[in-house]
């Protein structure tokens, strides 16, 4: 069997001294190897088992082994209103689940999919969508995230009347504010509300719903109200020495290198050059941190993570189709820095109010039989000071920040609640709870329907 790439990254001393995307383009002999391994597939799980949004992904990758591009965009853009995003972005899903990948390595679905609508764009299919007929309803979209534009997107795509409100200067919120450019660069983004503006879509940036604009208003102007504005409540930790200055949350960082890339400020609010750096989080968030501050050019980065260190292989306790628990490597993590696990931060400490240190830990886990960390009990003797001059906490979010200004009901789970029978809808992670880029529209695209039959009623 053919084998998967490994190579999918610029050089490293070219992509560290810039934030453009760190992944090349495939060649066309890669593409055509690539997609052809999708076809030794027996039977695809890919598209049900995984793929939040049911991508038909063999009949996809078919389409472009057979160099036939239309009809490979005709196929992915039925099931998916952002491939642009979920190709550069989207853990894939898919790909644990991927036939391929039981006794070798998953099919490259991710990248092929971006082979696809770059294609796509490129050739002309992707135009501005203007539908047959309009319902004369107006509905406002609070927040332009994912979720936000995959329900405006699928809202004008019947023919509704839609205006979409962001605080900030631009729409794209965590795909533009917090996710770095060398993973998403912004023009990807643009290129996208471009072509929604063409549609109709209408957009009120630098407008916070609930400051600016009061709700009431919003309720009373338009048929339909639909919050999409994610969960921005990042976690903290609690320990001594939190006060301490330069320990920040991560969003704070990587939004404030965007909107420098962006031209919005002209320098970082928070810079690391020259700084000994460490990040407290093991997830992608944390990973991002690492990326740009080796990019402005930090003196060193550690990376922490309190959850023991996954298997080089699948482990028994997520058995195929399911998504697997295993050790990944980010492309950051590739660029330099060091990361441990097993590592529990038990306080900050610092001289003259600023941070000068972390007092860590190490932690042993317990396991299920199957191989599930359960519990941890701290290992006495092996406390430890680790100089830092700057930290980062990468620990997720656990929900929405402000729901009295929206007149809405924060649920346990730190989500908003709403009766769509009154007309207001709660879409993507303020409805389920922090997710995926992907889960959010997918999540957009149901509640859509809910609100065009409610329209329609």
């Amino acid at each position: 069997m053919k084998q998967r790439l490994d190579n999918i990254y610029r050089p490293l001393d070219e992509r560290k001294k810039d934030f453009k995307e760190v992944e090349r383009n495939l060649t066309a002999d890669e593409i055509a190897e690539q997609s052809s391994r999708c076809t030794e597939c027996g039977i695809p799980f890919c598209h049900g088992s995984g793929c939040p949004l049911e991508n038909v992904i063999p009949e996809m990758n078919a389409a472009v082994l057979a160099g036939n591009y239309r009809e490979a965009w005709n196929i992915l853009s039925t099931t998916s209103n952002f491939p642009e995003f979920t190709a550069r972005i989207c853990p894939a899903l898919c790909e644990g689940s991927c036939t391929a990948g039981v006794d070798g390595s998953p099919v490259m679905v991710r990248q092929l999919e971006k082979v696809i609508v770059e294609k796509a764009f490129e050739e002309g299919y992707i135009t501005p969508f203007f539908p047959d007929r309009l319902s004369g309803k107006n509905v406002a979209v609070v927040g332009s995230g994912p979720a936000g534009l995959a329900v405006a997107d699928e809202l004008m795509r019947q023919g509704h009347h839609i205006t979409v409100f962001e605080k900030n200067a631009a729409p794209g919120g965590l795909l533009r504010y917090g996710i770095p450019d060398f993973k998403l660069e912004k023009w990807v983004i643009d290129r996208r509300i471009n072509l929604m503006k063409e549609s109709g879509v209408k957009f009120e940036c630098n407008t916070q719903v609930g400051l600016d604009v009061a709700i009431e208003y919003l309720y009373k102007r338009f048929d339909a109200v639909v919050i999409a504005i994610g969960t921005p409540q990042a976690r903290d930790i609690s320990v001594p020495g939190r006060e301490l200055s330069n320990i920040h949350f991560a969003l704070d960082f990587l939004g404030g290198q965007n909107r420098v890339n962006a031209g919005e400020l002209n320098t970082p609010p928070v810079s690391v050059k020259g700084k000994r750096v460490v990040v407290i989080g093991g997830g992608d968030t944390g990973s991002d941190c690492v990326g740009t501050s080796l990019r402005q050019d930090a003196k060193s980065v550690l990376q922490l993570e309190i959850m023991p260190k996954p298997p080089q292989e699948r482990s028994s306790s997520t058995p195929w189709p399911e998504w697997p628990y295993q050790l990944r490597t980010s492309s950051s993590q590739l660029e330099g820095g060091k990361r441990r696990w097993n590592i529990q931060t038990k306080s900050f400490k610092g001289k003259d109010g600023k941070l000068a240190a972390l007092e860590t830990v190490q932690v042993k886990w317990e396991f299920s039989p199957t191989g599930i960390p359960l519990k941890f009990k701290e290992i006495p003797g092996t406390e430890e000071t680790i100089p830092a001059d700057m930290v980062f906490l990468a620990l997720g979010f656990t929900g929405v920040a402000t729901p009295e200004a929206l007149g809405l009901n924060i649920g346990a789970r730190g989500t908003l609640e709403a009766e769509h029978k009154n007309g207001i809808f709660v879409v993507g992670d303020c409805a389920k709870g922090a997710s995926l880029v992907v889960r959010a529209i997918a999540h957009s695209r149901e509640i859509a329907k809910e609100i065009n039959n409610y329209l329609l009623r």
